[in-house]
């Protein structure tokens, strides 16, 4: 299911009348190459130990103080907080606006990160909807998961759909 760019030349032999194509060279495209990153740096990480549940902290059997990192516009943030709302009345919510996908998403994420890692937040909550591989990307980036692992305070990933799996996933405590 590779998606690639193929380059090269045409060669006939005229005898028998058959072409054939000579390839010079190969680049994956599309979601083929983001798999090949993805894969890439899953495996960096993992060997790295980022992955380990060694380091995975626990989380508070009920946080009072939850850092949300999200876009204010999406209806991951109205779900959360009417979900929260309803079941643990009284919990203190922040939500640090970022864009989750797009030019910029990567710097704010990791801003909303290490803005709750500060204190003030028991958890910090990194959501985000699903969508495709190219729309959760920012969930795979590396930067995005260093500052994960680097939040002194427990990080809950709530990217995507049960089936959509990112990098944050893995890095996340919970």
């Amino acid at each position: 299911g590779m998606q690639v760019v193929v380059r090269g030349r045409v060669d006939i032999y005229e005898l028998r009348s058959e072409y054939q194509f000579v390839v010079e060279s190969i680049e994956p495209r599309g979601a083929g190459a983001l798999q090949i990153a993805f894969d890439q740096l899953k495996q960096k990480l993992l060997l790295e130990g980022l992955f380990e549940a060694s380091r995975k902290r626990p989380l508070p059997r009920i946080p009072w103080r939850i850092g949300i990192v999200s876009s204010p516009e999406g209806a991951v943030i109205r779900d959360f907080i009417q979900v929260l709302s309803r079941r643990f009345p009284g919990l203190h919510i922040r939500l640090f606006p970022a864009r989750v996908q797009g030019a910029g998403s990567i710097e704010e994420v990791c801003r909303g990160i290490q803005f709750f890692g500060r204190g003030w937040a028991q958890i910090v909550v990194v959501a985000r909807g699903g969508g495709s591989l190219e729309d959760l990307w920012t969930f795979n980036e590396e930067a995005v998961a260093r500052a994960i692992a680097a939040c002194p305070v427990p990080v809950v990933s709530a990217i995507g759909h049960e089936t959509d799996v990112t990098i944050a996933d893995f890095v996340a405590d919970l």
